[in-house]
């Protein structure tokens, strides 16, 4: 997976920012492997700019194979903590994605009955 790291003018850019998006992003969607070719993360610092959640923004967008392209963002107080947010939020939307797909399959293979089709048998 690659991670793409962009900043505005105003966020204050370097290793150690670098290095910490790249862990967390890393960290929260390793389960999802070699589905996810790339994430690009922009970050931005709305000061001056009314936000109710928080100055800094982070927005992250994850190339999955197969998938139109999952986008979600998180405003908060610290950059770190919109960091953190964001790859939480992305992660839950591409599990959505993935997982009902998943789940479907592995019902499938342990020869479960699906709910609906369970529910017709009852009628």
């Amino acid at each position: 997976m690659q991670i793409n790291i962009n900043a505005d003018k105003t966020i204050d850019r370097h290793a150690g920012l670098d290095e910490h998006v790249q862990t967390v992003v890393s960290t929260a969607l390793h389960r999802f492997g070699e589905q996810i070719t790339r994430v690009e993360v922009h970050l931005s610092d709305n000061l001056g700019q009314k936000s109710a959640d928080g100055d800094n923004r982070c927005l992250m967008e994850a190339r999955v194979t197969g998938y139109q392209p999952i986008a979600v963002s998180d405003h908060a107080a610290t950059l770190h903590q919109a960091i953190g947010g964001s790859a939480e939020k992305l992660k839950r939307a591409i599990d959505s994605a993935l997982g009902r797909l998943h789940d479907k399959d592995k019902r499938h293979a342990n020869g479960a009955v699906p709910a609906e089709a369970d529910a017709e048998d009852t009628e």
